[in-house]
């Protein structure tokens, strides 16, 4: 079980995928490309468990038929490969009809490439069972090497289709687009490990065709670049499937408002910072409560807004090449971040000399309200500005 799980674990992923995708999937059926995906995911973790020598032996057994997994893991091998072209297609879009032609001949080539091997396994000879070399050991075998060139052949194409169209995606994808700009990197990672894989079989096969022995490249150097390359496949369709959910976008959300809740729960009225919330409460309730949060205490603070501090903290910010729509939420993080030092500052005199505190509440400058904008903005420029940081220091 132990040298299976490099093929056992990227399979797990594809079937991560695969459920991931089946509420969409359901709803979607009637569009191709939705087939596309589940079918090339499907297929792709079936490779990976089919592959694995701990499978590949209890097939054998199971079947009483010696190497009885070669062809059966060789024709799903062929046949993820024209899932790959099948996706291409479908993504490239164009004329529906000339879509679906294009599919229906791309199924009928790889269908007839999965029947030869079949049929080339079938007038072979493969009397000796092998586990993990059986490309090479049965290299120079009539009818089991034209087998294995099919079997190889075809997977170079559905990979470098496939790799070859994320990549030019990737280059025309729009940066805000992150998950989706995500994914396809992850799959043109993949395509380049998966084409690692490719030269370690080729060269090994053609060394045994020269009267060579490579057979370490395809036995040994080969199925980690398959299970890196099937990682990162799996991955790269999961990530925006669930980069692109709400439930995600929340917990993005979420997380990046940290640090301007952090700052600001100590002003906001207890009645807002104690609504119970349990460890299952949903991601939409907790990014509700804490822009609560966050809302109370920006509240709270507005009699301490000094809008001199703003202005300068706009000046610097221009002084430093930003954009006026980002130097004024930089300004306005910088006259928050100000007004939570005043605030702690009058609290400590209040706990000291509560005249004192009076006395300096009466010089306190007219309340100033934020401008409207997204929090997650202003807690990305509470975080991160330079000029934020000084005040805050």
């Amino acid at each position: 079980m132990t040298d299976g799980l490099i093929l056992y674990v990227p399979g797990s992923v594809m079937i991560l995928a695969l459920l991931i995708k089946a509420p969409t999937l359901r709803r979607g059926w009637d569009q191709p490309l939705m087939r596309a995906v589940c079918t090339l995911l499907l297929v792709g973790c079936m490779v990976m468990f089919l592959a694995a020598p701990p499978t590949i032996a209890a097939v054998n057994r199971l079947t009483g038929v010696v190497n009885f997994s070669a062809p059966l893991v060789y024709s799903v091998l062929t046949a993820f490969s024209g899932s790959c072209i099948v996706l291409v297609l479908q993504w490239s879009g164009g004329p529906p009809a000339a879509v679906r032609r294009a599919t229906r001949l791309t199924a009928a080539v790889f269908g007839a490439v999965t029947l030869l091997i079949v049929v080339l396994f079938v007038i072979g000879d493969a009397p000796v069972e092998r586990l993990r070399d059986l490309d090479t050991y049965y290299a120079n075998t009539p009818w089991l090497r034209e087998m294995i060139v099919c079997y190889l052949l075809a997977h170079t194409v559905g990979s470098s289709t496939l790799t070859l169209l994320c990549w030019k995606w990737l280059l025309r994808v729009r940066p805000s687009l992150r998950p989706l700009r995500t994914g396809l990197a992850l799959i043109v990672l993949g395509g380049a490990l998966d084409l690692g894989y490719l030269v370690a079989k080729w060269a090994a096969v053609g060394a045994r065709w020269a009267g060579r022995d490579w057979d370490g490249l395809s036995t040994y150097v080969a199925p980690p670049f398959a299970s890196a390359a099937a990682l990162m496949v799996g991955s790269g369709f999961i990530v925006p499937l669930v980069g692109g959910s709400a439930a995600w976008r929340d917990f993005s959300r979420y997380r990046r408002l940290h640090p301007l809740w952090k700052a600001l729960r100590g002003f906001a009225a207890s009645s807002v910072t104690t609504v119970p919330l349990t460890w299952w409460s949903p991601i939409g309730i907790r990014l509700i409560h804490r822009e609560s949060v966050i809302d109370d205490g920006i509240l709270a603070l507005a009699r301490w807004f000094d809008p001199a501090v703003r202005e300068a903290a706009y000046e610097a910010a221009l002084g430093q090449g930003l954009c006026a729509s980002r130097a004024s939420v930089v300004a306005d993080a910088a006259m928050l971040a100000a007004a939570c030092r005043r605030r702690e500052a009058a609290a400590a005199a209040e706990a000291a000399d509560r005249a004192a505190a009076a006395a300096a509440d009466q010089g306190l400058p007219e309340p100033y309200r934020l401008d409207s904008r997204p929090l997650t903005a202003l807690a990305r420029e509470f975080r991160t500005s330079p000029i934020v940081a000084a005040l805050r220091r």
